[in-house]
């Protein structure tokens, strides 16, 4: 279709920079797919038209207008906001580290799980975790490869393979004494491993339930021993990022001075070509990434 032209108030952005999400399968499921309309998406655009007096060509926006070359924007219209640019920054770290998937992962910690410095965690999001105190980190992931570029690379204490064997089983050995808390984006046999290896008065921050995502007609049951919630007197909450856009600002602050040092950076695969969307969507799904993956147009 043609390039949009703006309506006052509004801005067209030519996309850079695009994010497939889980989510994004859950929609398929719950009506999110108009026929003959591109899905909404993540996305980092430049301004080439404007409207909008507090918009220039130039400035680079985010934006849920993905999937799709070029996008009408208006700034505070479903989070759309100008990014700030930070010296040493990659514009890849705004759909990653400090975009929805790191402000996830900061929500989780800080505001569901109130992660004190040497707890324990068996976690998807380590980089924010140790940078906020915690004690032993453990993670998850399907391959050998990932598992070894867990704990080398990315400052996993102890990663498995989750194809191994039963998760609760392999989450024991890679922590003997137990976890205070788990960030759980899995669902299924992940949830119910954790609840066997949580601590008394552990807590649980759910984002996802990627194990359920393909088949949303037939989950897995629930976990034989969710009663060890009671048991154990665990806290489960649900985490929704989207109640927590105040909190953006606050992540920035936290995250830029480590990123500009070198502390951290984003982790990221990138496909390249706007044609390789739905490719990298797919590869999403089958676990082919390496940390956060985005389609740069």
């Amino acid at each position: 279709g043609p390039v949009p032209e703006p309506a006052p108030g509004s801005a067209v952005v030519e996309n850079l920079l695009l994010s497939v999400d889980p989510y994004h399968r859950e929609l398929m499921e719950e009506g999110g797919w108009d026929l003959g309309a591109p899905l909404e998406g993540r996305a980092l655009g430049r301004v080439i038209a404007s409207r909008d007096p507090a918009l220039a060509e130039g400035d680079l926006v985010f934006h849920r207008y993905g999937w799709r070359t070029h996008s009408v924007v208006t700034l505070g219209t479903d989070g759309t906001r100008r990014i700030p640019t930070y010296e040493g920054v990659p514009l890849a770290a705004h759909l990653s580290i400090l975009g929805g998937t790191g402000l996830t992962a900061y929500v989780a910690l800080t505001r569901t799980l109130r992660l004190q410095p040497g707890e324990d965690l068996f976690i998807s999001a380590a980089a924010i975790a140790r940078l906020l105190g915690a004690g032993r980190i453990v993670g998850s992931t399907g391959s050998a490869a990932k598992v070894k570029a867990l704990t080398e690379d990315l400052g996993f204490d102890a990663a498995f393979n989750y194809r191994d064997g039963p998760v609760g089983e392999l989450l024991a050995q890679a922590a003997p004494d137990g976890i205070d808390a788990y960030v759980d984006n899995v669902g299924g046999d992940h949830l119910s491993g954790a609840l066997s290896v949580l601590r008394e008065h552990g807590r649980i921050a759910w984002v996802g339930a990627v194990a359920q995502y393909n088949d949303p007609a037939n989950p897995p049951a629930a976990p034989h021993n969710l009663y060890d919630i009671v048991h154990k007197s665990l806290r489960l909450e649900g985490v929704l990022v989207r109640n927590y856009r105040d909190v953006q600002g606050e992540l920035e602050e936290f995250l830029v001075p480590h990123l500009q040092s070198g502390r951290i950076s984003p982790d990221v695969t990138v496909a390249h070509g706007f044609e390789r969307t739905v490719d990298a969507f797919l590869g999403m799904l089958r676990g082919e990434n390496t940390g956060k993956i985005l389609v740069e147009l």
